[in-house]
């Protein structure tokens, strides 16, 4: 398997959302898998961000770091997740990963969408 390795991050985790994603992998017995990123058809406002665990990356996926996490994205999604900022935030009115997509024409009302 063979992948891309960058130094320049296509998108960043804040400190909150790196924290989080340490700490799941650690609650799910994923210590050294990468968070794979991407975007997939679906969605009120046509496209989703996706996130899961992956143990490594597949043939033509850029691999980098950023905020200690290595992170995975196809190279059909670099396009359209260039430049996202993903934070985690945890209120008494809301919990969860939260996309700053800076090339969104348009987002759904709960933020994982968009066009």
């Amino acid at each position: 398997m063979e992948s891309t390795q960058t130094h320049e991050p296509i998108v960043t985790l804040t400190d909150a959302a790196a924290a989080k994603v340490r700490s799941m992998m650690a609650k799910e017995g994923k210590e050294g898998h990468a968070l794979r990123f991407g975007v997939v058809t679906g969605g009120c406002a046509g496209l989703s961000y996706e996130m899961k665990f992956q143990k490594a990356p597949y043939e033509n996926d850029v691999l980098f770091m950023h905020n200690g996490v290595n992170i995975i994205v196809n190279q059909e999604s670099v396009e359209f997740v260039k430049g996202v900022e993903i934070d985690y935030v945890d209120t008494l009115r809301e919990s969860g990963f939260k996309y700053k997509n800076p090339q969104a024409k348009s987002s759904c009302g709960c933020g994982t969408s968009f066009s």
